[in-house]
């Protein structure tokens, strides 16, 4: 089987993927410069051939080969390993992977934001690449804000100042100051956004290590309290956000990006348009909440949106989060209750129902049931039938 690959503007022919031999390239600085990596498992043939290729050089940092990043030395690479070894570009060509939602930018929190004196701001390259490459408004506010943090460490060197060992020196005062783990990786990643996308050198910093990621099991409501949650919200436009939201396990921003021609009552289903991964999905609708519905859209007269703001805009994600944090503490709820915790108890009250997992994983949104698997831990009914040995 042959594979098409493009590289500027011409057609590479890639050999049977399941060939012994392959090399693998990745982007690579060497002296401040961009270059091409090439990785194999060393034998005769590779050996031999690999010395061909003109403007070969060998990095001791690196522990590989590498060529110059240019259109020539690409060409004489593909050209000569043709039928001999598979090219393995996947590290190597840029793919995007942000999150294209139909959501309009807002920016103005940067202005309004107070800054200490000399607090050194963000380039306009880094928040225009953000815009240009659609991520949502709430990565963008986080990656600033990361990058930030992180140039400020180094108030005396330019970005462009700053190595490799620099940054892991960074990375290493963030787990001393014992930051979770997605903090650190947050900070890793605004950081791999500037010198791989706004400058140009992708996967150069690719082997900057990652903290290990822990399996925290979600926190889940019983159904009594979720009924609670909903008996003491008496707002009809707050109790149909938090029904939503746990009936239908609607993620906070699926909810805001919610049209009223999104609930299909004939139906009795929802369109997650534009969801997590740029898909769109089904979810189911109940008939309970439907009638909240009906008489939320009778007071409130929603134009585009389900939920509006004062001036007809989408509703504010934290508004969301204030409303299902009042309506847990009112109903005597002591857990930390967010609006992903009705998604978890979603997930997990259909699982203990009996409801197949690979229909809740469609119903989330989930590529796998792996990631679905997880409610099978905290679910009861796993643990219903076992009996415990003091008992015995």
């Amino acid at each position: 089987m042959r594979i098409l690959y493009p590289y500027c503007s011409q057609i590479f022919y890639i050999v049977n993927m399941h060939h012994k031999r392959y090399i693998t390239l990745r982007h690579i600085k060497v002296d401040g410069s961009a270059y091409v990596g090439l990785q194999f498992r060393s034998d005769k043939v590779l050996d031999t051939l690999i010395r061909e290729l003109g403007s070969l050089k060998w990095s001791d940092f690196n522990n590989m080969y590498y060529i110059p990043n240019a259109k020539e030395q690409l060409d004489e690479l593909f050209s000569m390993f043709k039928g001999i070894a598979w090219i393995d570009g996947r590290f190597f060509y840029e793919r995007n992977r942000s999150k294209k939602l139909n959501e309009d930018r807002d920016n103005s929190w940067l202005q309004e934001r107070e800054l200490p004196k000399d607090y050194r701001k963000c380039p306009d390259t880094y928040l225009n690449k953000l815009t240009i490459k659609k991520y949502s408004n709430n990565t963008i506010k986080s990656y600033v804000s990361a990058f930030e943090k992180f140039i400020n460490f180094f108030p005396d060197r330019g970005v462009d100042e700053i190595s490799q060992s620099d940054i892991r020196t960074y990375l290493q005062t963030l787990v001393k100051k014992k930051l979770s783990n997605s903090s650190i990786n947050l900070a890793i990643n605004s950081i791999k956004f500037y010198y791989e996308i706004v400058m140009g050198m992708p996967h150069s910093y690719y082997d900057i290590e990652r903290p290990r990621k822990t399996k925290q099991l979600p926190t889940v409501l019983s159904k009594d309290e979720i009924k609670k949650m909903l008996k003491v919200t008496t707002n009809i436009k707050h109790r149909c956000i938090i029904g939503l939201l746990y009936s239908s396990g609607l993620r906070r921003s699926e909810l805001i990006n919610l049209k009223v021609e999104d609930i299909d009552s004939s139906r009795m289903s929802i369109k997650v348009v534009d969801a997590k991964g740029n898909k769109d999905r089904y979810s189911i609708l109940s008939s309970t909440l439907l009638v909240d519905l009906r008489n939320y859209y009778k007071n409130y007269r929603p134009h585009i949106y389900l939920f509006e703001g004062q001036t007809k805009q989408k509703y504010s994600g934290t508004s969301i989060g204030k409303i299902v944090r009042a309506s847990a503490k009112t109903a005597g709820i002591k857990k930390k209750v967010t609006p992903h915790t009705l998604r978890h108890s979603f997930a997990t009250h259909l699982l203990e129902s009996g409801t197949d997992i690979r229909y809740i994983q469609l119903l989330l949104g989930h590529n796998s049931t792996k990631t679905t698997e997880i409610y099978t831990h905290v679910a009861q009914n796993s643990f219903k039938s076992i009996i415990n040995p003091l008992d015995l």
